[in-house]
């Protein structure tokens, strides 16, 4: 889906992000979803915004996945503890794509949904890699990761929020 598709579904992604992001270690609350749900029709209006929405047979949704390519003046590296490259930390709109969220309900984790959101979610993008956030304590989500060929390239605080939790930052080359 591109931007404007995925505003109309805000919905659906947001009862996925909801019971998602529910259990530990993310424990989010009612008014974290609400806080989401108001940055995410900024995050559709982005430049080559894209998402994913798995549904079941009958129409209910069990997955998503959506983000865009990352600008020039993006604060997604100054949130990195460590040193970051300027080669590293470059940006010109189409070198990165951010993955801002991937998330699978509950019931339906283990059967495959999460890697097919990816792989349709990145299908035919111009970026050389993708770059994501995971709380390290966040299950199989880092193993699935690697799997997939990401890697580790530091630690952050996602939203550049000193209370916040330090997850992995992970990159994946496509090139």
């Amino acid at each position: 889906m591109d931007g404007t598709a995925a505003a109309h579904a805000a919905d659906a992604f947001k009862l996925v992000y909801a019971e998602a992001f529910a259990g530990p270690p993310y424990d989010e609350s009612e008014d974290d979803v609400e806080a989401a749900f108001r940055r995410f029709p900024v995050q559709a209006r982005k430049r080559g915004f894209r998402a994913t929405l798995a549904r079941t047979g009958d129409g209910e949704p069990i997955g998503m996945a959506y983000g865009h390519p990352l600008g020039p003046d993006t604060v997604w590296w100054n949130e990195v503890t460590g040193p970051v490259s300027d080669d590293m930390r470059r940006e010109d709109g189409e070198r990165t794509f951010g993955l801002m969220e991937l998330a699978v309900r509950g019931g339906w984790r283990g059967r495959g949904v999460a890697r097919r959101l990816h792989t349709v979610l990145l299908d035919g993008i111009a970026a050389e890699r993708v770059l994501l956030n995971v709380h390290p304590a966040s299950g199989a989500a880092p193993a699935a990761y690697r799997s997939w060929g990401y890697r580790t390239i530091g630690q952050g605080r996602p939203g550049g929020q000193a209370a916040a939790d330090l997850h992995d930052v992970m990159l994946l080359e496509l090139r």
